[in-house]
């Protein structure tokens, strides 16, 4: 049997795994020294080749595998054996449920994501329950005893942080006040109060997490611990900056905000990815597991469980993909199906005049984002090559128009709709629709969110070119999300200019500035009209966000990136900080 070509293809796709997860996790496992040393750009350059990596050992097992298996590659019977004996190889593992990603991403790499049946790859896991069944410890337990500061000491002195704390008395000291403010009054006054913190330490940008629970009096609440250096901690590298406890948070909606599909993947060590995830769930029932699986870098796995869940949804046929609501799209053609709240983007055939872009420049600015820190402003997608649909399942408008404006991309096969290439996102109300649809009080605070969204996006050195509100999304949370990347770039790459102001003869006579626009000139100065039609709105937002229109705010921040500042975003409110930001180089909210 070991000498079957359906064997020997199991293991080889099991050694390409096996390659693939241990680096993953040296990677992993070296964000606590990054944080210890302050080395921030160092962690950038992790988070993407974190990313990449996937691909590239799935690219590697692929080569080894045409060379090796070239005559039986394209056999789905040898795939379908080959399924039965990884299965086998990989019963025992902790980390099943990604083993079978693997194999299912070679499976698709091979027949062009063609041919999807769960005889030959794993369409339904073949072990459900085996994430688990482990012994492992996933957490440490302290029980309160009424003294909430106790708790939060032992909380901080158990994190196996290598740099001291410069005052933990006065971090334990500002946290216990916040819980005894904002804990339930059931779990405040309960005699047997609990704090269950998860063993592994969250790493991302500059800070650390500590993630658990509060338990007592029949009640639950999560818990974050967020851990910061000193500020103004940059690329030292010596590790005697001291750490401070920036916050507590145990709202539902702030911790959920911090595993947001909106933000960089986690840098964390699991021993068990089914248990961890089974752990976040407790403490977001709401988020799904696709969105946690990937929170914490397994962003393939997290397509998996996506597709699974979607194609559940879709076999319930609750409703239909309907043309999404609001403005259509230039490059894009977009369409919902609202009761798994999911987007489905497709890159049209032609694009409107105004668009200057191509179909391999927009794939290209949606893997920037991917791989880019999205600061919780940016959207995460999965993107779906072949996407199968019954045709039932689309309003009859809805597939019209895809198949009107993207024939090459969207196609009928008898009863079935293939689409060659799409992405998804979540779905969000369009900006431009929320606003005529709010009060007056909610318009203020998406006006001032609007603003917010746009710096933070510029403080990771990127730039949204098209800001129109179509392009923005508000979340059930209230936050303003950018979603449409066809014209992202570098904020570095912008050339921000002021309106010239010439007169007749110095312009003639070519002694005023020139009025030629070159293709990255951008001018502060004109973003009003553009983005808001409504005068009275436009006002508000001037008022609420004046920098944005000032062509030197824009060049401090661009010349604060170019010269090697980090800036980091928090994924929580600024008011609820410990620690007050000092000496900001220029506005920067939450």
């Amino acid at each position: 049997m070991k000498t079957t070509p359906a064997y020997r293809l199991a293991a080889t796709i099991l050694h390409g795994f096996e390659a693939y997860r241990t680096r993953f996790k040296a990677i992993t496992q070296d964000a606590c020294r990054r944080f210890r040393n302050g080395a921030w750009r160092d962690g950038q350059q992790a988070s993407v080749e974190r990313i990449n990596l996937y691909q590239q050992k799935v690219d590697d097992t692929l080569e080894r595998l045409q060379l090796t298996f070239s005559d039986v590659l394209g056999d789905c019977e040898v795939w379908r054996e080959a399924r039965a004996h990884y299965a086998a190889m990989i019963s025992q593992r902790l980390d099943v449920e990604l083993a079978e990603t693997f194999f299912n991403s070679l499976f698709c790499a091979v027949f062009n994501h063609r041919h999807i049946h769960n005889d030959w790859m794993f369409v339904v896991s073949s072990q459900p329950e085996a994430a688990r069944r482990s012994s492992i410890a996933l957490c440490r337990r302290y029980s309160v005893n009424g003294d909430w500061q106790a708790a939060l000491h032992w909380a901080l002195e158990g994190a196996a942080l290598e740099n001291p704390f410069a005052d933990m008395t006065r971090d334990t000291h500002l946290g216990a006040a916040l819980l005894s403010n904002a804990l339930p009054s059931a779990l405040l006054q309960a005699k047997y109060a609990e704090i269950e913190l998860l063993n592994s330490v969250f790493y991302r940008n500059k800070g650390a997490y500590l993630v658990g629970r509060i338990t007592g009096g029949g009640e639950q609440v999560p818990l974050v611990l967020p851990i910061r250096h000193n500020e103004r901690f940059e690329e030292k590298t010596d590790g005697n900056s001291c750490l401070h406890l920036d916050t507590v948070l145990v709202n539902p909606n702030d911790v959920a905000i911090i595993f947001s599909f909106t933000r960089a993947y986690f840098q964390v060590d699991v021993a068990v990815p089914g248990e961890f995830v089974g752990y976040l769930q407790m403490l977001m029932p709401h988020k799904p597991a696709g969105e946690l699986y990937a929170a914490i870098g397994f962003f393939k796995h997290g397509k998996t469980e996506f597709f699974r869940a979607l194609n559940h949804q879709v076999a319930k046929r609750e409703d239909q993909f309907i043309i999404a609501p609001g403005v259509r799209g230039m490059v894009m053609a977009v369409s919902v199906l609202p009761s798994a709240r999911t987007v489905f983007k497709i890159i049209k055939d032609k694009f409107d005049p105004a668009k200057d872009v191509t179909h391999n420049i927009v794939r290209e600015k949606y893997r920037l984002v991917k791989r880019h820190d999205r600061v919780g402003r940016m959207a995460d997608t999965q993107e779906f090559p072949n996407f199968t649909v019954h045709k039932d399942h689309f309003a009859p408008d809805c597939l019209a128009h895809l198949l009107d404006v993207a024939p090459s991309t969207v196609y009928l096969k008898g009863e079935k709709v293939i689409i060659k290439h799409c992405y998804t996102e979540r779905m969000m109300i369009p900006l431009n629709i929320y606003l005529e649809q709010c009060s007056d009080e909610e318009q203020l605070a998406v006006l001032k969110d609007y603003g917010d969204a746009i710096k933070q996006m510029a403080a990771a050195n990127i730039f949204p070119g098209d800001m129109l509100l179509k392009n923005f999304g508000v979340t059930r949370q209230g936050r303003v999300i950018f979603y449409d990347y066809d014209e992202v770039c570098y904020l570095t790459e912008c050339h921000f200019r002021s309106i010239p102001v010439s007169s007749g003869s110095d312009y003639l006579g070519g002694g005023g500035e020139s009025l030629s626009i070159g293709p990255n000139d951008i001018f502060p100065e004109e973003f009003g009209p553009f983005m808001f039609a409504n005068p009275e709105r436009l006002h508000v937002f001037k008022q609420l966000h004046p920098e944005l229109f000032d062509v030197a705010y824009w060049k401090s921040l661009q010349q604060a990136i170019l010269d090697g500042h980090i800036i980091d975003v928090y994924p929580y409110p600024n008011e609820q900080r410990f620690v007050a930001a000092a000496g900001a180089l220029f506005p920067l909210p939450h």
